[in-house]
């Protein structure tokens, strides 16, 4: 059934289109990368900051709360190219485990985030209040960091896996427009 509808998605006439073109692909991958360097930059620096590794004359409510917005617009835009290229190819992604490791830890990185919201992120002030990090803000800084090294190897994974060729029902291009036979005989 998910290989039915990976093969329903890519085979659209968008995806198809989108899959074939020389140019919006490459271009979408390039911006899924620039936002994964730029997104996982502002990760880095919070998650170093919790530990207390870098940026200790900062206040932690500083970081969390300057790199709040861009980091959910860095998540969005990440996610959103993802999609792109995830429905271009998505019968190649259903075979592929290293996408398949991705998705769960991006699932687990969501419930990381719902879980430590209410008790590290949204109380940075008080963590600066405390004369030294809690271990709690601690776990949180190191289960994100490792969570996140493992999506970005995951993801680099992906493209070393080729697809079980005699298994892929998607051709590169869109189908050739019918064309007109012309009659030699005058």
């Amino acid at each position: 059934m998910l290989l039915s509808f990976a093969q329903f998605i890519q085979n659209t006439a968008f995806f198809t289109a989108f899959r074939g073109s020389g140019y919006m692909y490459p271009i979408v991958l390039s911006l899924h990368m620039v936002m994964i360097a730029l997104f996982g930059g502002m990760i880095l620096i919070t998650d170093m900051r919790l530990l207390g590794w870098g940026m200790r004359s900062y206040p932690v409510s500083d970081l969390i709360d300057q790199l709040r917005m861009p980091k959910r617009i860095g998540i969005t835009l990440m996610i959103a190219l993802g999609v792109l290229m995830a429905c271009a190819k998505a019968e190649e992604y259903y075979y592929n485990d290293w996408f398949r490791l991705k998705m769960a830890l991006l699932i687990v990185a969501g419930l990381h985030a719902l879980i430590f919201r209410s008790r590290v992120y949204n109380r940075a002030v008080e963590l600066d209040r405390a004369p030294q990090l809690p271990a709690g803000a601690k776990l949180a800084g190191a289960i994100s960091l490792v969570l996140w090294i493992g999506i970005a190897c995951a993801g680099r994974g992906i493209g070393y896996i080729e697809p079980p060729l005699d298994k892929i029902h998607a051709g590169l291009f869109a189908p050739p427009a019918p064309v007109a036979v012309v009659s030699a005989a005058r």
